[in-house]
């Protein structure tokens, strides 16, 4: 997927589909809210990275390190708060 400024509710649909495919819950994620916490919900460290990773992929993005924080990957709406500031980030330096 190109980097461009995506919905909030597209980047929750894609942050679900990315926890079904590594995040290992115990639940799906279609059935969490955007703000549920998914460490309760059974995301562990590991697979909050695997997560993480596949949305790089997913989304030609890169996390920096000062994202890989528990509380970066705490819910969906946090996530993609971040995956929105990281793309508004990357097409104002395209745009400079």
């Amino acid at each position: 997927m190109k980097t461009e400024i995506i919905s909030s509710e597209t980047s929750i649909e894609i942050i679900r589909r990315a926890i079904e495919a590594k995040g290992g819950l115990r639940v799906a994620a279609a059935s969490l809210a955007a703000e549920a916490d998914l460490y309760a919900a059974g995301l562990s460290p590991f697979c909050a990275i695997q997560v993480m990773l596949w949305l790089e992929a997913a989304l030609d993005v890169e996390f920096p390190k000062s994202m890989l924080q528990r509380r970066s990957m705490a819910t969906m709406a946090t996530i993609a708060a971040l995956i929105g500031d990281l793309l508004q980030s990357e097409a104002r330096a395209r745009a400079a």
